[in-house]
């Protein structure tokens, strides 16, 4: 695995998938170095606006500490009635941050899940699966973090 600089996530509300029917949701990308993977987001409990808030204070989150994780959610319903939320768990070891593909599974938690907070409930870092299969993982910079999220 290589570490990029290269690092974005962007969610286009105008963009509805080709499938979507009765609940509303957009089109997300999250790109890091050359792997490049579009999500749908559920709209029925945030707002575009509310992930793009939710992805800038993960950052914040993720700068205040060299060893922290966080975590980029990336479709939400109300957490009062489901089961999990989808999201892009973010570990940092000094410059490096790996990014993991994952699920918070809500009635595993040990406390409760705070949508403003969401980095609260992510595990930590595994990178081999329990039937002992590697965990796919990408690598980006701080550096590259910041100048996305500096825009």
């Amino acid at each position: 695995m290589s570490r990029s600089d290269v690092f974005a996530i962007t969610l286009d509300s105008g963009r509805v998938p080709p499938d979507a029917t009765a609940w509303e949701e957009a089109v997300g990308v999250i790109r890091i170095g050359d792997f490049q993977e579009d999500f749908h987001a559920s709209l029925s409990f945030w707002s575009a606006d509310d992930y793009r808030r939710s992805w800038r204070s993960a950052f914040v989150a993720l700068a205040d500490d060299s060893a922290a994780t966080s975590c980029l959610v990336t479709s939400i319903t109300d957490p009062a009635n489901s089961n999990f939320i989808f999201c892009w768990p973010l570990y940092r070891s000094g410059e490096t941050v790996f990014v993991q593909n994952s699920l918070i599974f809500l009635e595993e938690l040990t406390s409760p899940f705070d949508p403003a907070e969401p980095w609260h409930s992510v595990l930590p870092r595994e990178t081999v699966s329990e039937e002992g299969r590697p965990i796919s993982e990408w690598a980006t910079t701080m550096s590259a973090l910041g100048a996305f999220f500096s825009d």
